[in-house]
């Protein structure tokens, strides 16, 4: 047995399976991949890693197991599916799945053959374990797949209290403990158990708090959409592929990116927190329907005609358009009265919270700072924004200034 002192859980024993695992290059590789990807540029703490997460995800797993009764073999292939959740994530975390979804289908490296080859697949068969089955319960498959990946998974439960510990924002703080024990299955179905709205509610009002202050913060999107046209830039100006930039630690692709005269000014810019700035930003009932549902492609010649219409170099617009609001934690399932409902069915905040991240949603054009009046200018006039009032006549007059609504370093 290793135990480990985590930041978060406290100490965790890592033992049997796990105890192995975690000493192998695909579970390693996840200490040089930042869990939120650029948000340290707003959020100067937040550097915890994919690695440290895993370890918490996997203590929690085993938690979970325990309370729920499960032991022997079904434990360990679920206890190594926690702890090897992450390994197919690429560099930045999310930040470039998007990227090279495009061009290879997968948001992730694939996960089957991830742990079927190499030393996590030597780990796993020396200890009895099918590499495919542990990979199914990864990607959320059957009875326990769902404590991997669903609404109430333990990946959840970890992220949110990890990434509030580490940004020092308060509104990630659920009560973990409670979660896991609570849980139980109903005709295959992983539930909380009776008299734990509240609970359920808990995952949802944090999760909902955490995405405007943290995960969706401006600065965090815009630095997030520069990486994005860095990466997409090495894929097509140079002989990195998506399937090799998605094998990549972020290290790697930071110093790609200096190395190439194609990206090495995305490098710096992202190096010296010398971002492109706001020139709109748009709330959702004044962007048409077509904009938000539209193609990358279709993205890609808005913002050359953008750029056009300002007289500046197309590479100075980013047309940044997040998708339709959504809420899946409100499909948690709770027991009420002898019965499973889901928590959208059961629970008046579900409404409200929905109300609150429909008005939370803004379209961004992000361009350099002595760009950036002409670009929104240009940019109200080719996307056709319905703007009204202080924002449109700040930018028409090359006044327009922002200050953030919430909290972190604001300051582009």
């Amino acid at each position: 047995m290793k135990v480990i002192k985590d930041s978060v859980h406290d100490h965790i024993q890592i033992e049997g399976v796990a105890r192995e695992l975690i000493d192998t290059p695909q579970m390693q590789r996840l200490r040089r991949i930042r869990q939120l990807g650029t948000v340290s540029l707003v959020y100067p703490s937040a550097n915890h890693t994919r690695f440290e997460h895993s370890l918490g995800v996997y203590h929690l797993a085993c938690q979970a197991l325990e309370q729920l009764g499960v032991d022997g073999p079904l434990a360990k292939r679920v206890q190594a599916a926690a702890l090897l959740h992450d390994v197919g994530h690429g560099p930045f975390s999310h930040n470039l799945e998007s990227v090279t979804h495009r061009r290879t289908g997968r948001y992730h490296d694939d996960v089957h053959d991830l742990l079927a080859d190499g030393a996590v697949g030597d780990v796993l068969r020396a200890h009895d374990l099918d590499p495919a089955s542990v990979a199914d319960l990864v990607a959320g498959d059957g009875r326990f797949g769902q404590l991997i990946s669903g609404e109430l998974d333990v990946d959840r439960m970890d992220y949110l209290v990890r990434d509030a510990h580490h940004t020092g924002v308060p509104y990630g703080t659920i009560d973990h403990g409670r979660l896991v024990r609570e849980l139980s299955f109903v005709d295959g179905e992983l539930v909380l158990a009776e008299g734990n709205v509240q609970t359920a509610e808990s995952l949802l009002v944090a999760r909902a708090l955490m995405n405007p202050t943290v995960y969706s913060h401006s600065v965090a999107r815009i630095s997030k959409a520069m990486l994005r046209r860095a990466g997409e830039r090495l894929i097509e100006r140079t002989e990195t592929d998506a399937a090799t930039l998605q094998r990549m630690d972020d290290y790697d692709l930071i110093a790609a990116l200096r190395s190439s005269p194609e990206t090495a000014a995305y490098a710096r810019r992202l190096d010296h927190r010398d971002l492109y700035k706001r020139a709109v930003w748009a709330e959702i009932d004044d962007v048409p329907g077509g904009i938000i549902e539209a193609d990358h492609e279709t993205i890609r010649e808005f913002e050359r005609e953008i750029a056009a219409e300002a007289g500046v170099d197309a590479d100075a617009v980013i047309l940044d358009v997040p998708g339709r609001p959504s809420m899946t934690e409100s499909t948690s399932r709770v027991m009420v009265n002898g019965e499973v409902r889901s928590l959208g069915q059961q629970s008046p905040l579900v409404d409200a919270l929905r109300g609150a991240q429909y008005s939370q949603w803004r379209l961004g054009v992000y361009s350099p700072a002595d760009s950036s009046v002409r670009v929104g200018r240009a940019a109200l006039d080719v996307l056709g924004l319905d703007i009204d009032g202080p924002l449109v006549s700040d930018v028409r007059d090359g006044l327009y200034t922002t200050l953030d609504q919430f909290g972190g370093d604001s300051s582009a």
